[in-house]
């Protein structure tokens, strides 16, 4: 199961009417939900954790980007935390069964709906940063919200990634997709802030301190904090962290009254911490029971679900072979993505990278219309089943049959003729790919456009099949020139492809 995590960062908190306004909209999206809630005053910032499958996840941020965009004006917003947006930020994680590549995706889509839907600027970050130098996102915060304001127009720097040069009362955010984070604040027995900021300069990496540690120093309730960002916790452990703070404020003559954690922490931080305080050698993530009993849990309500070749090789009607056409156009389009995904991020192909981008997107919406393809398929010829199974003992119920019959034929062929169209854009996408894309995967694009050859001459041979005794039917002759059109132009295709192998890779 895809399990992605969403860390929205609000520029609110002392309005619990607003945030509880916010967290509404997000839960109400079937499959997400909301783990925990952080607000401080002082930051006057909330940040939430849910969870859920990719594609709610994605509508569960926009939503809470819409709330917030409504009802917080960064113009009447004050806090200690550094911010430009009633949405400031906005990562996603991948935590089970998902890669960071398809939370890069997600934040690229999410930033461009967020842009043009509500007309806000979007900056990309960390692992989907646009460029080089906007991967930190204190290098794309810094100046806040009101200088940010004024630049936005002018400065070539400060031009959002997509959406307007212009920034209105909710600011722009900062979407992104990143490894696990822990916001880990340390507070220090002394109201000097100085104090605490010195700290920060010393235990943050852009100072010379620890490689995946964010720092800096504030006031909170009424104590000097070292509020911390730790990126690889593995690599900048919590507990090594910890005791550099606490030398760096005994050189001040002050001691850590205690610590805190925003939000939620993956459980083998505590467990590196505590191998490391207790000196606990050799424990590990199993031994903690509740970890055990869920993993009980989850291997107990395990289920296994039938393969779909081993469903077509029962002997049923359907699946067919219409289902199986989309099922194999399916993997063509995956094979594209396959080679788009392999090709972005490298130096070599840096000019054809945003087309890439562009074939992705195209990519996933003719893998998700195929894939849906392969039940909707098998539904449609259920419709001729049921049909044949109407009455026919008067001359009208036989008249009534033998429409039903004919309707839902030409239903049953307009299904695998639109799995055609889209087995055609896919061979045009997986050859674009062959041209362009990374050399070293040339033959997995040949094979993307070959697979999708197969399902639409599969899906041809159910259209014939279905029109099969309505071959003089003016709506039959439409639908079976439209898909001879459609296998025409395929086939044209490949003869092309045949010599872009030669040219390109000697094949």
């Amino acid at each position: 199961m895809k399990i992605i995590e969403c860390i929205p960062n609000f520029s609110d908190a002392r309005r619990p009417e607003v945030i509880e306004a916010i967290i509404d909209a997000v839960a109400a999206v079937p499959g997400v939900h909301v783990l925990d809630r952080h607000s401080d005053m002082d930051h006057n910032r909330t940040v939430l954790t849910f969870i859920g499958d990719p594609a709610g996840v994605e509508e569960a941020a926009y939503l809470g980007i819409a709330k917030a965009a409504e009802l917080i004006d960064l113009n009447q917003h004050q806090g200690e935390h550094p911010r430009m947006g009633a949405a400031d930020v906005v990562p996603f994680v991948p935590i089970t069964d998902v890669t960071m590549q398809e939370c890069v995706e997600i934040a690229r889509r999410l930033g461009k709906r967020v842009a043009y839907s509500l007309n806000i600027p979007v900056y990309l970050y960390e692992e989907a940063a646009a460029r080089p130098d906007r991967k930190n996102l204190e290098d794309i915060r810094r100046g806040e919200y009101e200088g940010i304001k004024e630049a936005i127009a002018t400065d070539p720097y400060r031009e959002p990634d997509f959406g307007p040069k212009v920034m209105g009362p909710a600011g722009a955010v900062v979407i992104g997709a990143r490894e696990p984070l822990i916001a880990y604040n340390i507070f220090l027995n002394t109201p000097d802030v100085s104090i605490a900021e010195k700290i920060g300069r010393r235990v943050r990496n852009s100072s010379g301190g620890f490689r995946f540690v964010k720092g800096m120093g504030v006031l909170v309730d009424g104590l000097a904090q070292v509020s911390m960002n730790l990126t690889n916790y593995r690599r900048s452990p919590m507990a090594q962290v910890t005791e550099f703070v606490r030398r760096e404020a005994q050189r001040y003559g002050v001691g850590i009254h205690h610590t805190e954690i925003v939000g939620l922490v993956p459980s083998r931080a505590i467990i590196n911490a505590g191998r490391y305080f207790l000196q606990l050698d050799g424990f590990e993530h199993d031994q903690l029971l509740e970890n055990r009993l869920f993993s009980e849990q989850q291997s107990q309500g395990e289920t296994s679900q039938d393969n779909f070749t081993d469903k077509v090789a029962e002997g049923t009607t359907a699946p067919g072979g219409g289902s199986v056409a989309a099922y194999v156009g399916a993997l063509g389009a995956a094979l594209a993505l396959m080679v788009a995904r392999l090709t972005i991020g490298k130096p070599k192909y840096k000019n054809v990278e945003e087309e890439c981008w562009q074939a992705i997107e195209k990519g996933e919406e003719l893998r998700k219309h195929l894939t849906d393809a392969v039940e909707l398929d098998a539904k449609s010829f259920e419709g001729i089943i049921i049909a044949r199974r109407l009455p026919r003992d008067t001359e009208a119920n036989v008249k009534l049959r033998e429409n039903a019959i004919m309707e839902a034929s030409f239903t049953a062929a307009e299904v695998p003729l639109d799995t055609a169209q889209k087995c055609l854009e896919v061979m045009k996408l997986a050859y674009r790919m062959a041209e362009i894309g990374n050399l070293s995967a040339i033959s997995d694009a040949a094979s993307g456009v070959y697979q999708a050859k197969a399902g639409l001459e599969a899906a041809f041979l159910n259209v014939e099949i279905n029109l099969m005794g309505y071959e003089n039917e003016k709506r039959a002759i439409d639908l079976l020139q439209r898909a001879s059109k459609l296998r025409k132009e395929a086939e044209a295709i490949i003869p092309e492809l045949r010599t872009l192998l030669e040219e390109r890779a000697g094949l």
